[in-house]
């Protein structure tokens, strides 16, 4: 190694495992610590000779330390570790699971102020004490020592399990708490290895400016959303397993096809008038509208007033007047009899739900993607098919849930074919025996295809449309590349795929073929689940619920429930009360944490949507 590793052993009793560890390498600098004073650790059988190696190796014995108390020890001030090592942590005697995982807490928290960027905790505990799934058999969690939880109150991950391998230390000899004669039962023992986590950020204010229809429009991002507003997964030099995912289909199709990608810039932001005829299937519940901040306005713009121009933030923007109106929003009531928002009513635009409305605009530019050209193009290509492709992020606002991915990136392609030759059919093989590997099933519907998988549901759609020429068929093919990745690399979480952590894309460097699975570095990350209640009037906004539950828990809510509902016979008034699970593969989630998102969450309600938290 290119220079040594400082390692910080705490809790030793007669230092045979410091010792041990002087004689595995050379490239350890050890740094072996124990809580009693000298006079008393020399007592211990062995101590003095094992504490001689240790001090000829280069090491050092420091007594007195507190393992709890790292921080204040003037010994290791000014030190980081790049490992700390805790071996069996013991309160002593019958001490009982509460005190233990006290230990275990206030430990971690000291040992975080010696411990390098990225160092390492490890700890190694009796079978059955840490609480995880690796213990066999597993013990109850409130009789186990909760090592997972107690660590992420340090903001500490367990990146790794494996068993305590005693027989590979020479002349280790576990003394037992407090350095007695009863050492501890190392059969099937555990190591657990902590790393530190990403931390929690606040969500941005995010303003952005495109051009839509030739204007210049301004507007926020809502809240819940700017997070994923900045990354970039799909640029040339991308190794985000979504890329992966995408130059995978991509290299397949060309086999049987031409495919053209666009690689030109898209806004994310659509007009109402966009969407009046493109997406007709698309639930217009669910469409992210916003009000512009600023707009630059054409001499024949639709508005009559300037005071629809007004600054607004749809996530927590009063509703506008309802006598405003506008002719592209008016087109819009056309899509669905249900009603819809006083706020969604005067809103102008709206985040692309699809990229089919910017599909259709870039075949109007494009004369090569006339019928006539893909007939020409369809008699010169032996492969008879020529598609067209663009890809980049959509956004849905959609309950909170398991599979409810609010931004994801969509593949879409687009293409005139001969009817002779049955695209769909053949569509439907090529898709099939792609993707049937990895979990999915093409089911026929009226319109066309749905690609389906378990447990996240529809993942992908082949959509047919009528041409003016009939020998020639359309279809367009809509795939969810994030949920691909999810199944292609066996992500436990479509969270994942956001995660800040370098950890994440580390595993994606080589550019791994689908099918590999992706190893976690947050082992068994815990859930917390807490309820919330409160009174509100008969208009009850649950999308905006939905969306400050995202902005205030940073995105650690999974799942939401509706456990019960009272309307006041004489008040107007509703209660509701939710239950809520906090849980998180991409930070170190602790109950501390939790409790203080769903504080943070009464806090944005009652500012917000004015309710009364019960």
């Amino acid at each position: 190694m290119s220079r040594s590793r400082s390692v910080l052993l705490v809790g030793e009793g007669n230092f045979s495992f410091s010792a041990a560890l002087c004689h595995l390498s050379s490239e350890m600098s050890v740094t072996a610590t124990c809580l009693q004073p000298q006079e008393e650790a020399m007592r211990q059988e062995g101590a003095f000779n094992n504490m001689q190696i240790i001090k000829d190796s280069g090491g050092k014995v420091i007594f007195e330390v507190d393992s709890t108390k790292l921080g204040e020890c003037a010994s290791l001030r000014g030190h980081l570790f790049d490992r700390v090592v805790f071996n069996f942590p013991h309160c002593g005697r019958k001490s009982g699971v509460k005190k233990n995982r006290q230990l275990l807490k206030d430990f971690f928290l000291s040992c975080v102020q010696v411990l390098a960027e990225e160092g390492e905790v490890h700890v190694s505990l009796c079978n059955g004490q840490g609480g995880t799934p690796a213990d066999q058999p597993r013990r109850e969690r409130h009789n186990s020592w909760q090592v997972v939880a107690v660590a992420a109150e340090a903001n500490l991950i367990l990146s790794d399990v494996r068993p305590f391998e005693s027989e590979k230390y020479q002349g280790y000899k576990c003394t037992g708490y407090r350095s007695q004669d009863k050492g501890f039962h190392l059969e099937n023992a555990l190591l657990h290895v902590f790393t530190r986590s990403a931390p929690f950020s606040c969500p941005p204010v995010l303003k952005m400016e495109e051009t839509v229809e030739g204007e210049k429009v301004q507007y926020d991002i809502p809240a819940e959303l700017s997070d994923y507003m900045t990354r970039c997964f799909l640029t040339s030099d991308s190794v985000h397993p979504v890329k992966l995912v995408q130059d995978f289909l991509l290299e397949r199709l060309r086999e049987k096809s031409v495919v053209s990608m666009v690689t030109e810039a898209l806004p994310v932001l659509l007009s109402a008038k966009q969407l009046q005829l493109c997406c007709p299937d698309i639930d217009h519940t669910l469409f992210y509208w916003i009000h512009a901040c600023q707009k630059k306005m054409k001499a024949e713009a639709c508005c009559n007033t300037t005071e629809e121009l007004k600054c607004q933030v749809s996530v927590s923007s009063k509703p506008a007047n309802p006598a405003v109106s506008c002719k592209g929003v008016e087109g819009m009531r056309s899509l669905s009899t249900h009603d819809v928002d006083l706020e969604e009513e005067t809103a102008l635009y709206i985040l692309r739900p699809s990229l089919r409305p910017q599909m259709e605009a870039l075949i109007a530019k494009k004369a090569e993607w006339t019928e006539m050209e893909y007939q020409h193009v369809n008699a010169e290509n032996s492969l008879n098919w020529s598609l067209l492709g663009i890809s980049g992020i959509v956004f849905q606002n959609i309950p909170v849930n398991y599979w409810a991915l609010p931004v994801f990136h969509e593949l879409l392609f687009t293409g005139l074919l001969l009817k002779k030759d049955e695209p769909l059919k053949v569509l439907e093989q090529t898709l099939g025996c792609l993707l049937a590997p990895y979990g999915v099933s093409a089911v026929t519907e009226q319109e066309g295809l749905h690609l389906m998988a378990q447990p996240m549901g529809l993942i992908g759609k082949v959509l047919r449309s009528s041409t003016s020429d009939n020998n020639l068929f359309g279809v367009t093919v809509s795939l969810n590349l994030d949920l691909l990745a999810v199944l292609m690399f066996s992500l436990p979480d479509w969270r994942l795929l956001w995660s800040p952590d370098p950890r994440f894309l580390q595993q994606f460097v080589l550019r791994p073929a689908p099918g590999t699975p992706f190893t976690t570095y947050c082992l068994f990350p815990e859930l917390y689940s807490f309820d919330i209640s409160f009174w509100t009037g008969t208009a009850w906004e649950n999308k905006k619920f939905h969306a400050l539950v995202r902005e205030a828990s940073c995105g650690t809510v999974e799942h939401i429930k509706l456990i019960d509902k009272f309307s006041h016979p004489d008040l107007s008034q509703t209660s509701y009360c939710y239950r809520l699970i906090y849980h998180s593969h991409t930070h170190a989630l602790s109950h501390t944490q939790a409790l203080q998102f769903h504080k943070r969450l009464e806090e944005l309600l009652s500012l917000r949507l004015d309710v009364t938290i019960r």
